[in-house]
């Protein structure tokens, strides 16, 4: 859900090659988003979605390793041990698409992220700060989302324009852009909560409350508002045509 471009009009002549270079980077990266794999599905059922939101293998990977920190440590009381195992996890991970042949960026994605919550934590001796690199995550999303729309450039809206087509023609459109605005506030509003909620229970080292908090307020909110967002899409691009016809 990154993406940013100018489309339409032709290049300068000086740099127009790095102008091309970024723009397909950044349409593959809106075609490879959960917005993007529910669009070249063309339909919103179970298996589409699971599909957008990485696969069975995609869902686990992402809420695994934070839940057997979570529940060693209720157990255990030990930090180390409870920080050892999601490691461990995390390498299974990558080991498991290496012998697949399949790519290996999520798994050691997510192994770095480990690492560093890891690192953080055994710093200072407090399991809370497993948790930290959660609120920059979400911190930086809710700033850059926030400050797209300010400027004119939702990022909904850009990713939207890569998916359908239409390039930036969108921004010319009143009503798109105020919707695709909201789509964008909407999502601003799913990092925000993260943080309204979880942050507090930081501060009270609230350990089995915020690990709960993480995984519940992960993919199980991220999914609807997917869907949500690509049902708006979708509507607009057949009005659209309706109206073009």
């Amino acid at each position: 859900m990154t993406n940013d471009p100018v489309a339409g009009g032709s290049a300068p002549d000086s740099g127009g090659s790095d102008d091309d270079g970024a723009r397909a980077r950044l349409e593959q990266a809106a075609r490879s988003s959960g917005i993007g794999r529910l669009a070249e599905s063309g339909q919103v059922d179970g298996k589409s979605v699971l599909a957008a939101i990485g696969g069975v293998r995609g869902v686990i990977e992402a809420m695994l390793p934070g839940l057997v920190f979570l529940v060693a440590y209720t157990l255990t009381r030990d930090l180390v041990l409870s920080i050892a195992l999601p490691l461990i996890v995390g390498a299974v991970f990558v080991v498991a698409r290496i012998i697949q042949r399949q790519p290996t960026a999520p798994a050691i994605g997510g192994v770095l992220g480990i690492v560093l919550s890891a690192v953080l934590a055994l710093l200072n001796n407090r399991p809370e700060d497993y948790y930290i690199p959660g609120f920059w995550t979400n911190g930086a999303y809710f700033a850059v989302l926030l400050a797209s729309v300010f400027i004119g450039w939702p990022i909904i809206g850009v990713a939207a324009g890569f998916l359908t087509g239409a390039g930036t023609t969108w921004r010319d459109d009143r009503r798109l852009r105020r919707i695709y605005s909201a789509l964008t506030l909407m999502w601003c509003g799913l990092f925000a909560l993260r943080l309204i909620v979880q942050m507090p229970l930081y501060y009270a080292g609230a350990i089995e409350a915020l690990g709960t908090a993480r995984l519940v307020m992960g993919i199980p909110l991220y999914a609807p508002l997917l869907v949500v967002t690509w049902l708006v899409i979708r509507s607009l691009l057949r009005s659209t045509t309706r109206d073009a016809a």
